[in-house]
């Protein structure tokens, strides 16, 4: 009776659903093409990220080496892309990670993956709230956060006091009302800011290279000395000067935190049923965003560090506050309203989104079903921008830039992660029509001979898919994410490593070997042949790298961050148990 009740609980937590014919391709809804998808990647993806996180992470975790930073994060953010491109073209719904995990690997996952989703969004736009009180700041010469704090410091608690976020408060609420307008004028509004935010980061890297020092990346505490720097407990906190000052350690820590600046290419895929021809446009559109991504932030770090040495950076200066360095005042007011710009799309790109993840949980009955209603006339639904607008303020009050920055980047790496393995489990799957229920019963009523052999594990009879071969993927797939999780847990230990322990060095080999073995047995298997416009390279191994990727950079985080997300995690779990797992859509 146990035995039982615990194998219907098991299915419950992997139930996957039947998903409903695509919007067919000659649909007046489908009016975006490539080109708007790319303007929409581009305006979710570059934002405030770019104007604080590299005054951020260049003053305390990686100096000029941020530009090895930017790099890392969007080699990571890459491979998540391609994996994206390769799922959006094998199911061509729109829903995101959300969808494409709940289809393919059960709808617990679907849930982390939701819930994580919502995290992420949540502490982007509380970033963008902080941000936000910067960049009016800027505007009004740094006389706002000074002379309302002096006001209010006599009648509110101390930490209401260090993030005066009042009037940015208040604009976060005037453009979730912008969001109620049809797609067609809020999306034009978007891509008219997007322009805007390249054009002035086009300046600030022409400028960097007009009045770049190479020294600047060279610099030595006589430098510190001379700039005046000469209290010991100072240098200390500057690293020991030259293009990597604070070690191997910062650059890993950096590249964690710049993983931030990369989110929201994925947005592209919540617009699958309004593009034209998805399965080519869709995959496209995000590689071409992220690489016009990558190639802005790149530029922007390498102008930056060349303009200013990175010791003269504090936490929370802006990317603006670098031509005050240089003498450029103009310029300054110049970027100052590109970061406005940015701070609007921000929270433009966020909303959409995040509405429309709670919105479909709560249709899917994960959340409670008062979330999934909707306003009339705009059919925007509306207690899902109730709860955000509450949220989002609530978060940016009580949390500082850094955590903010980690709590968003640790929840989309999760994501990405569980897309990866999505595609590592597709590639291997039979062909299915419908991606549900009856894929499943295809499964269950295989050829009744089909037995596990280690000659058959090792040498498939089949050259196409079969339901076992699919199965053995699963499972393999699923050691090979806890092996990873176990090897980057012992990798983050690296300085140990180095010291030559034979312990530690023993447990690397040992994972390593598993890991080898395993993904030597998917490889074994036969892959899907289906022909999509695109598909990931070198399957099984770009997958497994971008899982290994993002649980090390995953790992880099802080442990303040980890209890943070393992709160936010609890409180996932038990509204789970308490009511999603009963009342699931697909009970």
């Amino acid at each position: 009776m146990l035995r039982q009740a615990l194998r219907r609980f098991c299915q419950k937590l992997v139930r996957r659903p039947t998903l409903k014919e695509p919007v067919a391709e000659n649909d007046p809804r489908r009016s975006l093409n490539t080109l708007n998808l790319v303007a929409l990647g581009v305006g979710s993806t570059v934002g405030v990220g770019v104007y604080v996180l590299v005054g951020e992470v260049a003053a305390s975790q990686a100096g000029p080496s941020i530009v090895i930073c930017f790099l890392a994060a969007g080699l990571s953010s890459m491979l998540a892309a391609l994996c994206y491109a390769e799922i959006s073209a094998r199911v061509p719904h729109s829903g995101s990670a959300y969808l494409y995990s709940h289809v393919t690997i059960g709808e617990l996952w679907a849930f982390i993956t939701g819930w994580n989703f919502i995290l992420s969004y949540v502490a982007g736009t509380a970033i963008v709230i902080q941000a936000g009180t910067l960049a009016f700041d800027i505007l009004l010469g740094n006389q706002n956060s000074h002379t309302l704090h002096e006001s209010i410091t006599q009648q509110v608690p101390r930490v209401l006091v260090e993030h005066p976020n009042f009037f940015v408060v208040s604009l976060v609420y005037f453009l979730i009302e912008v969001q109620t307008l049809r797609f067609s004028q809020s999306f034009m509004v978007t891509k008219v800011i997007t322009s805007v935010k390249i054009l002035v980061l086009g300046f600030v890297i022409i400028s960097g290279f007009i009045k770049g020092d190479l020294h600047n990346w060279k610099l030595t505490e006589k430098d510190f000395l001379k700039a005046g720097l000469n209290d010991t407990s100072t240098l200390g906190h500057m690293g020991s000067g030259g293009f990597v000052p604070f070690g191997f350690k910062g650059i890993l820590r950096g590249a964690a935190a710049c993983f931030y600046a990369f989110i929201g290419f994925d947005n592209i895929v919540t617009r699958v049923e309004e593009a034209q021809n998805p399965q080519r446009s869709i995959p496209m559109s995000i590689v071409i965003s992220l690489f016009i991504c990558f190639f802005l932030y790149f530029g922007v770090s390498v102008a930056l560090t060349l303009m200013v040495p990175y010791y003269q950076f504090q936490r929370g200066s802006t990317l603006p506050e670098a031509f005050l360095h240089i003498g450029w005042a103009p310029a300054y007011y110049v970027v100052a309203f590109g970061f406005l710009c940015s701070l609007l799309a921000n929270v433009l790109g966020f909303m959409v989104p995040i509405r429309q993840m709670i919105y479909r949980m709560a249709q899917d009955d994960f959340l409670f079903p008062a979330l999934a209603r909707v306003q009339t006339g705009t059919c925007t639904p509306l207690m899902a921008n109730v709860i955000f607008g509450i949220i989002a303020p609530i978060v940016a009050f009580f949390f500082g830039l850094t955590d903010l920055l980690d709590l968003s980047s640790i929840g989309i790496l999760l994501t990405h992660s569980l897309v990866a393995i999505c595609v590592l489990i597709c590639g291997y799957q039979p062909e299915r029509r419908n991606w549900g229920n009856e894929a499943e019963m295809q499964e269950e009523n295989g050829p009744a001979a089909e037995r596990l052999t280690l000659q058959g594990l090792l040498f498939p009879c089949s050259p196409t898919p079969t339901p076992l071969s699919g199965r053995v993927v699963r499972v393999c797939s699923s050691l090979l994410a806890l092996l990873f999780t176990l090897l980057c847990l012992v990798l983050a230990q690296w300085p140990v490593l180095l010291s030559g322990d034979p312990v530690w060095i023993s447990v690397v080999v040992v994972l390593l070997v598993l890991i080898i073995g395993i993904t030597g047995v998917i490889w074994r298997q036969p892959q899907s042949s289906s022909p999509l416009p695109c598909k990931v390279p070198a399957l099984p191994l770009l997958p497994l790298l971008s899982i290994f990727v993002n649980v090390f950079l995953m790992m880099q985080m802080t442990g303040g961050t980890w209890a943070r997300f393992a709160v936010w995690m609890l409180i996932g779990f038990a509204v789970y148990l308490a009511y999603g797992i009963q009342y699931s859509l697909f009970t």
